[in-house]
């Protein structure tokens, strides 16, 4: 159950981060509420999850699932352009960030 609150968690870090960019420097309530409330269940979810999964694991998989949601979404939108090289660099970062999940999380005894 912590990996399914860590995913919210990254997916609503992609929210809050489109929303901080539509709210036009806070001046937008709409997209400033989105963002305050986006990021309290994000920051919410994430430090939930780390109570189990270690906090460099957590947070790595969180900002990197975050961060590639907000560029597709960005690309997909038109407010960002589309290139093989992104998509390229995108689909490391998902990798890199399910391949955290296999990796033994305590060291071994």
């Amino acid at each position: 159950m912590p990996w399914v609150v860590l995913l919210v968690s990254a997916v609503l870090e992609a929210v809050w981060a489109t929303a901080l960019g539509r709210s036009d420097g806070f001046s937008d309530p709409l997209a400033t509420c989105v963002f305050v409330v986006a990021l309290a269940l994000s920051m919410g979810g994430l430090g939930h999850a780390v109570r189990t999964i270690p906090i460099g694991t957590g947070y790595a998989v969180w900002t990197g699932v975050g961060a590639a949601l907000t560029v597709i979404w960005a690309m997909s939108t038109g407010d960002e352009t589309f290139s093989p090289a992104k998509a390229l660099l995108l689909t490391g970062i998902v990798a890199a960030v399910i391949g955290l999940k296999f990796l033994p999380s305590r060291p071994a005894e």
